[in-house]
């Protein structure tokens, strides 16, 4: 058994950062998903919830590897 952990670019900042792909926050952009690292997730929260909108909750296991049988 092994372990899996999707890299990429956080479209907020633009770090690259560890993930798991099934559980990592992301955002609609033309269509696409794409993924937001833990720091983007904090520093947008306040905005969210200043303008009324539901702050974005991580799954725990977001930026942890997955089990290989579960991809």
């Amino acid at each position: 058994m092994g372990y899996a952990l999707a890299f990429s670019t956080c479209f907020g900042c633009g770090r690259p950062f560890g993930f798991n792909p099934h559980r990592v926050p992301s955002i609609d952009i033309d269509g696409r998903r794409e993924p937001i690292c833990a720091y983007c997730v904090g520093r947008v929260n306040p905005m969210r919830k200043a303008n009324g909108l539901p702050e974005i909750v991580p799954h725990p296991d977001a930026y942890e590897p997955i089990e290989e049988s579960e991809l």
